[in-house]
């Protein structure tokens, strides 16, 4: 057996990141799904996996073929051996998740099945966030003059919840929106000193891409939530978040990241009053 295998997760991860970039089209587009996706991936079926990946069947042998292994359902048992380490009973919380979407159990099964989803979110990022990350983040942060907030579609009213959390602690900030349609000339205002925050998933918001491109561009740090290391965030991020939020029948909460979200606003502040 080839020892440079994956035997887990976190292996298979981190080879994909380096070779992302070498990939070959279809082959990037199943693995930027796969790690947006791994719960997906550990309990779906090829045809259904490669449905939501928008790639042939084929395309999954093909990548797992791509990194050593015989063929996809051997790449799989990584996938749930994942979740097998992280919890012995998750797996049957996401059967009894999607048991109760097929029931018909009603309004009281679809509001626990929200519920379901939001507690995995939260538990997941609780694991997820790495300190040090947390840290540079809010440092940034805590000393721009001026804070600007980048967001669109379903990643809106964190934003939005930002602009209000920061408003009230008395940070200045700068919601990018206008229906005037002056984002342009309102991002023109920033400067190094201040910082940018945006927040994207897929499929991401090209407003959202732009707008952060262009802050970057002007030497604006960047703060980033996102779902994935190949988001298009990630590049321009001077640090960013990865946050994937569960979902219930296909609807994804924003549980994860609104905690996230109040954590930056009200650390970031605190940063400001003890360092004066």
């Amino acid at each position: 057996m080839d020892e440079r295998l994956p035997r887990d997760f976190e292996t298979l991860r981190s080879a994909i990141l380096e070779r992302r970039q070498n990939l070959p089209k279809r082959i990037a587009q199943i693995a930027a799904y796969a790690l947006d996706n791994p719960d997906d991936v550990a309990f779906g079926t090829a045809a259904s996996i490669a449905t939501s990946a928008g790639v042939q069947p084929s395309t999954l042998i093909r990548f797992a073929q791509q990194f050593g292994f015989d063929g996809f359902t051997s790449l799989q048992s990584v996938f749930r051996e994942r979740l097998r380490e992280r919890n012995s009973s998750y797996e049957e919380r996401l059967n009894a998740l999607r048991a109760e979407a097929d029931s018909g159990t009603g309004h009281r099964g679809i509001f626990e099945g929200f519920v379901a989803a939001a507690t995995t979110s939260l538990n997941d990022i609780a694991r997820a966030v790495d300190e040090e990350h947390l840290d540079r983040a809010v440092k940034l942060l805590a000393k721009a003059e001026t804070i600007y907030i980048l967001a669109r579609r379903r990643s809106y009213p964190v934003a939005s919840y930002l602009a209000y959390a920061l408003s009230k602690l008395e940070i200045r900030c700068q919601l990018i929106e206008s229906a005037s349609g002056l984002n342009a000339e309102m991002i023109g205002f920033a400067k190094p000193g201040d910082a940018a925050l945006a927040i994207s998933f897929s499929p991401y918001a090209p407003a959202t891409i732009e707008e952060a491109r262009a802050i970057s561009e002007r030497g604006v740090p960047l703060v980033a939530i996102t779902d994935s290391s190949f988001s298009p965030l990630a590049q321009f991020a001077t640090v960013w978040f990865e946050v994937a939020e569960a979902d219930f029948a296909g609807f994804r909460s924003l549980s994860a990241t609104i905690a996230l979200a109040m954590a930056l606003a009200v650390s970031v502040a605190e940063h400001r009053r003890v360092s004066g």
